[in-house]
């Protein structure tokens, strides 16, 4: 069973910045995709950022040059650094790993798929 664990959430202003980590139990330089995904007040779940295994990024366009998505296989953790935020960066946070390839938890590693979910964390932008 693969956790993951986000942090970094809070209430900042228009124009501020927030730094994201998503602590996985499972060895991320497994994982095939590592993604953050953001859920507005009364909208669906929308894809913000992911990280491939060889570390390619992709953005949303809303996003693109005011985000970075990053990770640290020594601390098995996934960033997300948010910055010049705007009312509409609002929502919960979610942290996704997808690894079709399988996953290991320490040494041992399990050739099924993976799609794992955290909790979320927070992010309000308002003055």
């Amino acid at each position: 069973q693969v956790q993951l664990v986000e942090s970094g959430g809070g209430r900042v202003q228009p124009g501020g910045s927030l730094r994201l980590s998503c602590a996985a139990s499972a060895n991320i330089f497994k994982i095939n995709i590592m993604g953050w995904y953001r859920q507005a007040p009364g909208k669906q779940r929308e894809l913000v950022a992911t990280i491939t295994s060889s570390r390619n990024t992709n953005y949303v366009d809303s996003v693109k040059g005011r985000f970075a998505i990053s990770k640290d296989y020594a601390k098995n953790t996934v960033y997300l650094e948010m910055n010049s935020l705007k009312p509409e960066h609002t929502g919960v946070y979610y942290c996704n790993a997808q690894s079709p390839s399988g996953y290991c938890l320490g040494s041992v590693c399990y050739g099924r798929a993976l799609d794992a979910w955290g909790q979320g964390t927070l992010v309000t932008v308002s003055s």
